[in-house]
């Protein structure tokens, strides 16, 4: 499905989120069509067809909100999957027709529990056909931005900032790491091929740290790079080697404060503890003076923060 499809009122909501629509359209088809490519909706058909309904997304716990501008997208494209599951489209019947909508909390704002964050209103089969995709990714991504916001008010203050990595789910890393923007974290790099990491297989490879970075600078002199060291000893000569991000792997916090004072002595190299880090002890990280702290697990064990759809009015009037 080509963005073409959404909405004029969802793509701005997309690129005010600073969000590809292509990107979303992508994503949100794939989901949906993981529901409809068996057939309609025969539970929606059967028992609302030509009814209409209003409804909320409603939070059931506490959290930071995300994803609003996906779920919009969702209500846009539920319907407009093709004949290929019945004339109607992907509902096998009048499970298309426009879906008002109403934003009522928008994406990075902390909600409470029983708080209203979305009205739609419109056909009860559209609604309904596209309520579990819609809220699939609410939840997820509120989730991520959920921890996100705790990682992030545990450093508030110390100068360190909360990164993500790599470690996304496959075909949602764009949508993931929006989440984590809208918890207050940065994102690192979003592929292989917009900054050079180098790690502990790339460093035996090349026969040390300071020859993988000259190769990497040889090869792709205007891309950022940041190198990971396991010892302090690396460390050194990284920095030596004029390495401008160095990554602090597995490292205890003495060996942090002395990474930190090691990199003051080159003023532009800026460094990030990275692994077997936990909430409990960020602060303390953050504290040793790094720059930033990679928190993978934000992206990949992060749980779903639990909010469903209400229905507001009876299923009753006929359209």
């Amino acid at each position: 499905m080509t963005p073409e499809a959404l909405s004029p009122g969802t793509c701005a909501a997309l690129r005010d989120a600073g969000l590809d629509a292509g990107e979303v359209a992508r994503a949100v088809t794939a989901a949906l069509d993981e529901d409809f490519r068996y057939g309609p909706d025969v539970t929606s058909a059967a028992t609302v067809a030509g009814r209409a309904l209003t409804a909320d997304v409603v939070a059931r716990q506490a959290g930071v909100l995300a994803g609003v501008p996906v779920a919009l997208a969702v209500l846009d494209l539920a319907g407009r999957l093709g004949p290929r599951a019945g004339a109607g489209g992907p509902c096998g019947g009048p499970c298309g027709g426009r879906v008002a909508r109403t934003v009522l909390i928008t994406d990075g704002t902390r909600i409470g529990q029983g708080d209203a964050v979305l009205r739609v209103s419109g056909p009860a089969t559209a609604v309904l056909g596209a309520e579990r995709t819609m809220l699939n990714f609410l939840t997820r991504l509120s989730g991520i931005a959920t921890a996100t916001r705790a990682w992030a008010d545990a450093v508030a203050g110390t100068g360190a900032v909360i990164r993500d990595t790599r470690k996304t789910t496959p075909g949602l890393r764009v949508l993931e790491k929006y989440a984590v923007r809208c918890g207050g974290g940065q994102n690192h790099r979003m592929g292989l091929g917009d900054a050079a990491l180098i790690k502990d297989n790339h460093v035996v490879a090349a026969g040390g740290v300071a020859p993988a970075i000259a190769a990497v600078r040889a090869a792709a002199p205007g891309v950022p790079l940041e190198v990971e060291c396991d010892s302090l000893a690396q460390v050194g000569e990284a920095l030596e080697a004029g390495a401008e991000l160095v990554l602090l792997d597995n490292m205890g916090l003495a060996d942090l404060r002395a990474a930190v004072a090691m990199a003051g002595r080159y003023p532009p190299a800026r460094l990030e503890a990275s692994g077997g880090l936990r909430l409990g002890s960020a602060r303390a990280v953050a504290e040793t003076g790094v720059h930033f702290v990679a928190v993978g697990a934000l992206t990949h064990s992060s749980p779903a923060l639990d909010l469903g759809l209400d229905v507001l009015t009876p299923v009753a009037s006929r359209m």
